[in-house]
């Protein structure tokens, strides 16, 4: 799937590591998660929206890569335009490199450690907020308790906003990451369990599952949520599995 490829490194690339585990990000990343938030048209909101993204997306990762290790699988990880990516990476064997593919147990939930990483950096928000004195206060999406300060003062003013936008973001994000579309978690998910019950035709069935899962919430979130953006997704991604299907079948 081209818009989840790996772009080729450049010179302005961010490099780090985390326990352990190398990470690398595209200037493009940064780029899209300005463009997303500045529908706010305040800097400080930008700036907290960026921070946002970029926390969940390399704990989201995390929880990919650290279920790699935990199956003897090294990988890292890398941010771009349309999210993040945990890459596996070959394993020395002799004089060599071979790749070391997980089972389908495995890869169902390495595919799952992702957003269950990111429903448990929400929990701990929600539970840093509680444990400063933060009440709660209003709902977000119509069923998600948002916990807020009690302060007026500019620090806490930041701080319900970083405490609300992390939330959309892990819960509400996390929940879409699951729909069996691919090539998102819960696409890989459908994918695997299907080829494991019916391993002659589970792989075509779950792209079709794909497809039209893909159409429906883009038609959904056109007409119903009114985000241009989602809809273009989801629209590409049921497009993608389409084409995928004349190609492979």
């Amino acid at each position: 799937m081209f818009l989840f490829q790996s772009p080729p490194p450049t010179r302005y690339d961010l490099n780090f590591s985390l326990a352990g585990i190398r990470i690398r990000v595209h200037p493009l990343f940064w780029l899209l998660a300005i463009f997303l938030g500045s529908g706010s048209g305040d800097i400080l909101q930008i700036l907290i929206w960026v921070l946002v993204v970029f926390v969940s997306i390399v704990v989201h990762e995390m929880g990919h890569a650290l279920a790699f290790r935990n199956f003897g699988v090294n990988s890292h990880i890398v941010l771009h335009f349309m999210g993040g990516l945990a890459i596996p990476e070959s394993a020395p064997w002799g004089t060599g490199y071979a790749n070391v593919s997980p089972t389908p147990r495995q890869q169902v939930l390495i595919s799952l450690a992702g957003p269950f990483a990111g429903f448990l950096l929400a929990i701990l928000v929600v539970a840093g907020a509680r444990l400063s004195g933060g009440e709660i206060a209003g709902t977000m999406l119509g069923f998600i308790p948002v916990p807020q300060l009690a302060t007026l003062s500019f620090l806490g003013s930041v701080l319900n906003i970083f405490i609300r936008w992390m939330l959309l973001v892990n819960i509400f994000w996390g929940l879409i990451n699951l729909l069996p579309v691919f090539p998102l978690d819960g696409g890989q998910v459908a994918r695997s369990v299907l080829i494991q019950y019916d391993p002659l035709d589970g792989a075509r069935k779950s792209i079709w599952l794909s497809t039209i899962t893909g159409a429906v919430i883009a038609l959904a979130a056109f007409f119903l949520l009114n985000s241009i953006y989602m809809a273009l997704l989801f629209g590409i991604l049921a497009f993608q599995s389409y084409q995928s299907l004349g190609a492979r079948y």
